[in-house]
């Protein structure tokens, strides 16, 4: 999967997929165990694409790079790289890329009765409430999360 950089903010770095290749990785035959081992299979039945499989709308998905930490219990953390669909629904819940005041921000949305907020999931960080005084957009909604294990 080849990236080009669109913009570098000091939350998020946004890159562009490349669709111009396909990469074919072989999938196993059988699921994996997360529990104990099951009898293996020694043949790799299908393959893969991950465009095809991580992006549902090309024309709307880019990829975001995070920079920080305030979504580490979210399963994102520093270093990993999201799949931004901007063709989703925002909706309460959805962790989201926002657009808030001039910056990009990675946090999850709750609509509640007296407003919207952007929710991190870091006890380190406070929840920030959406104002008629804020620009905000919800630039894109997080469909995956990448990471290397730890």
């Amino acid at each position: 999967m080849r990236l080009s950089r669109i913009h570098s903010g000091p939350v998020l770095d946004f890159y562009t997929p490349d669709f111009t290749t396909e990469l074919k990785l072989p999938l196993a035959g059988s699921p994996v165990s997360a529990g104990f081992p099951s009898p293996a299979e020694d043949y790799i039945e299908i393959a893969l694409d991950l465009n095809k499989e991580l992006i549902k709308h090309p024309e709307a998905t880019f990829y975001a790079r995070v920079k920080g930490h305030s979504m580490i219990n979210a399963g994102i953390e520093d270093g990993d790289l999201l799949v931004i669909d901007k063709a989703l629904e925002p909706k309460d819940g959805a962790t989201a890329i926002c657009l808030l005041d001039g910056e990009f921000t990675v946090k999850r949305l709750a609509v509640l009765e007296d407003g919207v907020y952007l929710m991190p999931t870091n006890a380190a960080f406070k929840p920030t409430k959406i104002t008629a005084d804020n620009d905000f957009v919800v630039w894109g909604i997080v469909a995956y999360i990448i990471h290397k294990p730890r």
